[in-house]
């Protein structure tokens, strides 16, 4: 398996700085999440100069980006226009600095809509950029999160969507906290487009979530791994911890627990 890192662990580092840290803790790639103000520099507004020597700088060394996280989201018919022309830059941007993949969300739910309406306007959403994803490489990748943690209503979308860029970041949490699948549930309805994944543990207190390492909370991580080892699953498993522990504490403890899973099962 190949394990990669978001921004989110350590926001002040500079590019450079998180490729030398992934590499240094045996990462295999890490995720910059773009418009949170991180300081890797990548972003819409990069110019194209700069845009450039990220690539270059980036296949000199042995760290790739595995994805670029993104904020796009389609479920409300105000925002669905804006959200469409951010994600074709989105794709741009990715592109130039070398990345396949982005991250977007269904987001909520406009008011008024039904969940069949917004299957549709999320879909159409999706397809209205699938074959600039296409010419660039790169595959756009809805997660299961916010108004779509169901993996059923994402499955809905991306088939309506019917494009082989559009795909899913599974978020293997979301689905079991929010109670609408488990691992395998989510998996088997998801397998067909999993492109990307993000992980991470928690437990629900007083109707609040609280991270916590993986192996201590609710979310079976052994068995999302044997499940993406039975399709040979070649993507990059990335984990997303948000203002969370000093990034010198859980980044080395996380990667070491998902290895040792996998060296279990394997």
């Amino acid at each position: 398996m190949k394990y990669s890192f978001m921004s989110f662990s350590c926001p002040e580092l500079t590019l450079e700085e998180i490729l030398k840290l992934a590499e240094e803790l045996g990462y295999d790639a890490v995720e910059p999440r773009i418009g949170s103000g991180h300081a890797h520099g990548i972003e819409w507004d990069t110019p194209i100069e700069k845009r450039l020597e990220i690539k270059r700088t980036v296949a000199a060394g042995n760290i790739p980006l595995s994805c670029l996280a993104t904020s796009c989201r389609y479920a409300d018919p105000e925002a669905c226009p804006t959200a469409v022309q951010d994600t074709l830059k989105s794709i741009d941007l990715a592109a130039d600095v070398g990345c396949h993949r982005i991250r977007v969300f269904g987001g909520k739910i406009g008011e008024g809509l039904s969940r069949g309406e917004a299957i549709d306007l999320v879909a159409d959403s999706l397809s209205k950029v699938a074959e600039r994803a296409a010419e660039r490489g790169v595959f756009v990748c809805m997660e299961t999160h916010d108004d779509w943690c169901d993996p059923k209503h994402v499955a809905a979308v991306l088939e309506k969507a019917g494009h082989h860029n559009i795909v899913a970041n599974w978020d293997i949490m979301h689905p079991v906290r929010t109670g609408h699948a488990t691992i395998d549930e989510s998996f088997e309805t998801l397998k067909p487009w999993i492109k990307h994944l993000h992980i991470h543990d928690g437990v629900t207190e007083d109707g609040k979530l609280r991270m916590v390492p993986i192996g201590e909370g609710q979310i079976d991580h052994r068995q999302a791994l044997k499940r993406l080892l039975e399709i040979g699953y070649n993507g990059y498993i990335s984990g997303e911890w948000i203002n969370w522990e000093p990034y010198e504490v859980h980044l080395p403890r996380e990667l070491a627990i998902m290895k040792e899973y996998e060296a279990e099962l394997t």
